[in-house]
């Protein structure tokens, strides 16, 4: 059994980004792998020459998250949030804001069984379609489809 090795970006609505993946891993990896530090930090980079010096996660609702990405340059992206919503193993639900200048969103992740493996469907909701357009502008799609390639290859070293 092979996994598709392809993020699908969706756009369920004028305010909304859905990226899809399956994992050659079971549903509680998976979501250890997006909710602790130890993990997150590993696979969760970016483009190449990025590091993570904060990950912060307080996985509870209230609880809030702060990560902080680094360039070889030394530049670098932070990003907050809060999470209202947490149901062990199958779904997050948080705040995330990128900062002064960014709108804020609110992103659901759902974690979904299916024997040994499991699909990551993470919905991003924007306050507004022109918001939703901005960020589709940015690096955010190549980002993450290199992160959830390292991310494969570390569920399968972790598995």
């Amino acid at each position: 059994m092979t996994t598709d090795t392809t993020v699908s970006w969706t756009t369920p609505s004028p305010v909304e980004v859905a990226l899809t993946r399956t994992f050659d891993a079971p549903q509680q990896l998976v979501f250890e792998a997006f909710t602790e530090p130890e993990h997150v930090a590993r696979w969760m980079l970016g483009p190449e020459g990025w590091t993570m010096p904060v990950c912060e996660i307080d996985l509870r609702p209230g609880g809030r998250w702060h990560m902080v990405w680094r360039r070889t340059d030394g530049s670098e992206m932070a990003m907050t949030g809060e999470y209202l919503e947490v149901t062990p193993w199958s779904k997050t639900v948080q705040t995330e804001s990128w900062g002064p200048g960014w709108a804020s969103t609110v992103n659901t992740t759902r974690f979904i069984a299916d024997g040994d493996r499991t699909t990551v469907v993470q919905t991003m909701e924007f306050p507004s379609q022109a918001d939703r357009d901005r960020a589709l502008g940015t690096g955010m799609k190549d980002g993450a489809e290199v992160s959830y390639e390292r991310l494969a290859a570390h569920l399968a070293a972790a598995g």
